[in-house]
């Protein structure tokens, strides 16, 4: 009985910590709204023929993806708030984009989109100062 709540309580801290890392509890009111609108507003300018396009640089290609689901999550990188959002190709394959969001006088907007992971692949990037 106590190896499996060890095993549990193991189990929900490092959930928590998943959680935790892709999540900024200090960004929260107005200003998450904000950021979270400037990314939806960002995708939906840039959909052509129900599509977002994206260079994907680790294989020099430009890739046509589908929206699957915002993630609701955003962390602080730098000068740069990042959000995410998953989204698939023609073929079925898993495209896990982080948006760059940086404030421009009053507004908050996207800069960027990267691709931070390929069917759970993750690719590393550098944006911290």
């Amino acid at each position: 009985m106590k190896i499996i709540s060890a095993a549990l309580l193991v189990i929900c801290l490092g959930l928590s910590q998943v959680v935790v890392a892709g999540d900024d509890p200090s960004i929260k009111g107005q200003q998450r709204l904000d950021i979270k609108a400037a990314m939806g507003n960002h995708i939906d300018d840039s959909i052509i023929s129900g599509k977002y396009l994206v260079f994907d640089a680790k294989n020099g290609a430009l890739r046509k993806l589908e929206l699957k689901k915002l993630h609701s999550g955003i962390v602080k990188k730098g000068d740069y708030f990042v959000s995410c959002a998953d989204f698939v190709d023609a073929k079925g394959k898993l495209y896990d984009l982080d948006f760059l969001v940086v404030k421009k006088g009053t507004e908050y907007r996207v800069i960027q989109s990267l691709v931070h992971a390929v069917d759970g692949e993750k690719r590393p990037y550098h944006v911290e100062g």
